[in-house]
């Protein structure tokens, strides 16, 4: 019923920009000017903007000269805001190209904003730096470098005293830029290396550069910089002209591969194949039959791959691969087979097996044809043990060995948490080494793994399971104690109660921005200092407390803070929860649950999985709203609903969507005899999909089905809402 959700986006700098503009035209409109016709009073036009922050916003958005005066006005009347208006209007000023603006108005700010010195130096030269006036540039930049905290134009403050000094001092430049390569931002540091090389007279080394940038970078200013450059060069040096590398001209056309362009990756590929020689040539012409297959051109890669005769090398074991994939889409159990011993007898570590292996095994998976898709994934984490995906390999190993009652079961599961503690299917073995010990009628040694797994991870899915279970407390007869103290579990770090300096200087940096009318920069200086020496959570919720929504501030949360979930709810303050898991329309929520006879938290949890709250959510499935409903599912359940006149903007409106999504949830349990996890998989990959499943396997309890569900997006989604379910009831519980 739903599909990955596609968040709608709440801009209030366009909401401020056209009610200022609707107040700035409404006055010299010749209809203003009329005597009004003995009808209906006139609306009332919406108010201009007040505040200097709404002002600026206004005016960033939608540059003006009208409201650049508006806000010049404010600011010769409110003396002690001017700071803030005179940066504001020199950063929108500078944004436009408008340089000598941005000047004048960053002169009048400096004086008197020290908090943000770096800030009023760094637009104030780079304004310099585009009008020419480059004389005393690293003096004017002296305020970016030696601040109490590391300012976020560093990078970009080398690239401007470099261009400054580019045309005078070339080689100063370029030892400047050398020096301190590792803070500059790419591709822009690259570009203007490279433009000081040429400045330089090295045209070989700016050629170099050049040719990387466009190897790596298909689109940008940077990007079309470079590849004039280039012709300019190639032009000029004739014969002279450095050529690019076979490695480079490959990587071009693979980022042509990455980006979806598959045709035209194959017209380049094809085109160096006739060029390049050895390794490359043959890399290439295998990268002809991978355009074509990923163009859905199956049916004629899957010959061209066949018959293409290479010598034993890493393109061999590529094309081998792609035989892998093709076969698996037109469903050649033997070709693929074949293929897959031709890689393990030939390649037996490329990582092209590794990634044949991965793909026959999930096509298995998903056939739940369990004896042909366990040696594959064991094949995975034996042959290739430090590759990020043998923990999962390991896992579904594992698993498989619980759910049929292998005898390796037991040492499987404590090989699998002491050997991937910090991947996420850790919880998942302690959980089912626990009920494994329940069973064998050891519930001392299930008791202690279901107390470590609550310890480790909190807030995971199975420690809400964990949490439910109650096996006797009598002592281990397993020497489970000793297996579980020597396990290597990562723990979370609690969030700080006390801000540290440079968290401090951070906030107060920012909130002078936010002052400003700059609430985007503000956010981008805590993301800065959150990376840089501060403590990411508390400037996480500082971010998140001056978002416009709940689903934003929740959006910024799980960026600065995502370790939440392994965080017991004692190692952070109160409000850092409620912005990670907010409950907005809480009134009209539990009002639609108690109609539909469901749980309002599980509501709750399901609803911040499916829009994360916002209300405006519009899916690429086309669901709408907070519980996403599609609308001839809307329409369909409306008068059970209780809603009588059904339009699908209504599912836009918080209260319309709630009382639908409950309605359609609560029948979809009534036909899922009320069990929560078949249910919400049907919600998240469709009922049949569901019932497929279920006639897998005689499942002794839920998490065996939750744990069998071959699509990882739906197996997260079922974990997830329930997980979020238990962290709303303790969160919000009257």
């Amino acid at each position: 019923m739903t599909m990955r959700i596609c968040l709608a986006k709440t801009i209030p700098v366009l909401w401020f920009s056209l009610l200022a503009l609707a107040a700035l035209t409404a006055s010299s409109s010749p209809q203003a000017k009329r005597a009004p016709a003995k009808k209906a009073p006139p609306k009332a036009a919406p108010a201009q903007p007040t505040t200097l922050a709404a002002m600026v916003r206004a005016y960033r958005a939608t540059p003006t000269a009208p409201r650049r005066a508006a806000i010049e006005a404010y600011a010769a009347a409110h003396p002690k805001e001017a700071p803030f208006a005179h940066l504001a209007l020199g950063i929108a000023a500078y944004e436009i190209k408008d340089y000598a603006a941005a000047i004048a108005s960053l002169r009048q700010a400096r004086p008197q904003l020290a908090p943000v010195a770096d800030y009023i130096a760094y637009y104030l030269a780079a304004a310099r730096v585009e009008s020419k006036d480059v004389n005393d540039i690293s003096e004017q930049l002296r305020l970016v470098y030696t601040g109490e905290v590391a300012s976020p134009f560093t990078g970009k403050a080398w690239i401007l005293q470099a261009r400054a000094a580019k045309n005078d001092a070339p080689a100063d430049a370029v030892k400047l830029l050398r020096d301190h390569y590792a803070e500059l931002p790419q591709p822009y540091g690259d570009v203007t290396l490279a433009d000081c090389y040429l400045a330089a007279g090295d045209q070989v080394r700016a050629a170099g550069i050049y040719q990387r940038i466009v190897s790596q970078y298909l689109t940008g200013d940077d990007a079309a910089r470079a590849a004039d450059a280039l012709a300019a060069l190639r032009q000029s040096m004739g014969a002279a002209y450095p050529e690019p590398s076979p490695q480079l001209l490959l990587h071009h056309a693979g980022r042509l591969m990455e980006t979806g362009a598959f045709r035209q990756a194959g017209a380049e590929h094809r085109e160096l194949a006739g060029q390049l020689r050895g390794l490359e040539r043959d890399q290439a012409r295998v990268r002809i039959g991978e355009a074509d297959f990923r163009d859905k051109g199956t049916a004629s890669a899957y010959p061209y791959l066949r018959e293409l005769d290479l010598p034993e090398s890493e393109a061999d074991a590529e094309r081998l691969a792609y035989l892998v994939e093709c076969a698996r889409r037109l469903t050649d159990d033997d070709e693929m087979k074949a293929a897959l011993d031709r890689l393990a007898r030939h390649y037996p570590h490329s990582p092209w097996r590794l990634k044949a292996l991965l793909s026959a095994a999930n096509r298995f998976l998903l056939m739940d044809r369990t004896d042909e898709f366990v040696p594959l994934y064991k094949a995975v984490y034996q042959n290739f043990p430090d590759a990020p995906e043998a923990a999962l390999a390991h896992w579904k190993v594992t698993f498989q060995a619980y759910l049929h009652d292998d005898p390796q079961a037991q040492p499987l599961l404590r090989e699998h948490v002491r050997n991937y503690p910090e991947h996420p299917t850790a919880g998942a073995a302690l959980y089912f080494l626990g009920r494994w010990f329940e069973r064998s009628g050891d519930p001392g040694a299930a008791r202690a793994c279901y107390r470590r797994l609550i310890a480790a991870y909190e807030n995971h899915y199975y420690s809400v399971l964990a949490r439910e279970r109650n096996p006797a407390d009598v002592a281990p007869k397993a020497k489970a104690g000793e297996f579980l103290a020597g396990l290597a579990i990562p723990a979370a770090q609690p969030a700080p109660q006390i801000a540290s300096r440079a968290t401090t200087l951070r906030i107060a940096r920012s909130r002078l921005l936010r002052s400003a009318g700059l609430s985007d920069i503000a956010d981008a200086e805590l993301r800065f200092g959150a990376r840089n020496g501060g403590q990411a959570a508390l400037l996480g919720m500082e971010a998140a407390d001056s978002a416009d929504a709940p689903h934003l501030a929740m959006h910024i949360m799980k960026a600065m803070a995502p370790e939440y979930l392994s965080l017991p709810f004692s190692a952070a303050p109160r409000k850092y929860w409620e912005l990670l898991f907010p409950l907005p329309y809480r009134a009209d929520l539990e009002r639609a649950a108690h109609d539909a006879g469901i749980d309002p938290f599980l509501l709750a949890g399901l609803i911040r999985q499916e829009s994360e709250f916002d209300p405006k959510a519009l899916s690429s499935a086309d669901a709408y709203g907070l519980t996403q409903v599609l609308p001839r599912t809307g329409r369909q359940y409306a008068k059970h609903a209780g809603i009588p006149r059904f339009t699908n903007g209504l599912l836009f409106q918080p209260a319309a969507n709630l009382k639908l999504g409950a309605v359609i949830f609560r029948d979809m349990l009534d036909h899922n005899d009320g069990k929560v996890e078949q249910t919400l998989a049907a919600y998240n990959a469709g009922p049949a999909r569901a019932a497929e499943w279920l006639g897998w396997n005689q499942y002794r309890e839920p998490a065996e089905f939750v744990e069998s569900i071959p699509f990882t997006e739906t197996r997260d989604y079922v974990q997830a809402v329930l997980r979020n379910t238990d962290v709303y009831r303790r969160l919000y519980r009257r």
